[in-house]
């Protein structure tokens, strides 16, 4: 009989607070019915969507 192996759970988040303006939530809220989607999984695309898409502008000196 082969053996029921159970590997650690590589839980890779954490915990953080933010304070966001209260249309901000709610939109979020708004999207998160229409998709099916936690509040928390579309606030974490935005934020990978930003990273992968942001470009930092230098100032002029």
């Amino acid at each position: 009989m082969s053996k029921f192996v159970i590997t650690p759970k590589e839980d890779q988040a954490v915990t953080m607070t933010i304070r966001i303006n209260k249309s901000l939530q709610e939109k979020y809220d708004k999207l998160s019915a229409q998709t099916n989607r936690s509040r928390n999984e579309l606030i974490n695309m935005a934020l990978q969507y930003a990273l992968d898409n942001m470009e930092i502008q230098e100032t002029g000196t």
